[in-house]
């Protein structure tokens, strides 16, 4: 069943309904709009966006509140065919999780026909029998409706060919805002009956200096040539308020390390005159500094750990 949104106001029914709370992923190929959705429901930015593939390398856990449910949202890094053992080791992450959510959502944009990437992905999902799957049509606001309702039926059919019906299947479009509430809605009665999992207020459970790495990061990302996201890394050394400060004036001190693979890259993230270094600090320093609630002083340096994505111990180093 294609949900869609009802202007008619709930029901009392609804409102008396038992306190629900749980956990739910989503999963789908590189770049299938998953960071996207996950910050459009939280209402807030929790996970890292880019229109690169592949740049999600951390669980991060959105928290939803609603006067009936607590809804965590577990973002993965896309499943994909694994070149590196840094590829095997993010397929592994997406497999450990589906197996502890209560529900997944499969996300497939609505500009792309179903292909092998998201066929390898719902034959996993077939396996996992008695987990409520739900199909989430991402990026609806780039397509007309006749396209849209092509990708919606191909959908339907893709679950039944493999033997499975979606709990339900929902068009949305996180960057419009459209139908995020409803697949909230929607979400929330297949979770199990529970108290809040996490304090009122608390957006997610991802500690501070993992959260300014992965902003950090974000921006390193931005223009730089295609073959180079894989090849960042960021690790927050150092977080200090820094002494001798007035209590009305703070400032924090971060001291971080962007690592990239080969010495030729260094000058990719650094840009001509350090310019796009310079770039990299002032964008991410913003977002950190909206984050955190406080002024920043950030200190970065760009580092060479060659072929980081293949060596278990520098994979270990960065937190992988």
């Amino acid at each position: 069943m294609v949900a869609m949104s009802d202007p008619s106001p709930s029901s009392p029914a609804a409102a008396d309904a038992a306190h629900r709370s749980g956990f739910a992923c989503f999963v789908g190929r590189p770049n299938a709009g998953k960071s996207t959705l996950t910050n459009a429901l939280v209402g807030t930015k929790v996970a890292i966006t880019s229109n690169r593939p592949q740049t999600t390398r951390h669980t991060v856990r959105g928290i939803v509140h609603r006067p009936d449910a607590q809804l965590v949202l577990v973002d993965t890094p896309g499943l994909h065919k694994p070149r590196t053992l840094l590829g095997e080791r993010l397929n592994d992450v997406v497999r450990t999780t589906w197996a502890e959510v209560d529900v997944i959502g499969f996300c497939l944009p609505a500009d792309q026909k179903i292909g092998p990437g998201d066929r390898f992905i719902a034959k996993e999902l077939a396996g996992l029998k008695r987990k409520p799957k739900v199909a989430i049509v991402t990026k609806t606001d780039l397509v007309d409706s006749e396209t849209l309702a092509e990708q919606l039926i191909a959908v339907d059919r893709l679950g039944k060919e493999l033997g499975f019906e979606w709990a339900e299947i929902v068009p949305v479009s996180a960057t419009a805002g459209k139908q995020v509430e409803l697949l909230a809605d929607l979400l929330v009665p297949l979770l199990p009956e529970g108290p809040a999992l996490y304090p009122d207020g608390d957006l997610t459970d991802e500690p501070e200096q993992v959260m300014v790495a992965e902003l950090i990061r974000e921006a390193a990302l931005e223009g730089v040539r295609d073959e180079l996201p894989h090849s960042i890394a960021v690790v927050v050394e150092e977080m200090l308020p820094r002494e001798g400060r007035p209590a009305d004036r703070p400032l924090l001190d971060v001291h971080a390390n962007i690592f990239i693979e080969r010495p030729s890259q260094k000058g990719i993230v650094i840009g001509p005159k350090g310019r796009r270094l310079k770039d990299v600090g002032t964008t991410s320093r913003k977002h950190i500094e909206a984050l955190l609630g406080t002024p920043v002083y950030l200190d970065l340096h760009v580092k060479v750990a060659k072929d980081w994505q293949r060596d278990p111990k520098q994979l270990r180093r960065l937190g992988f």
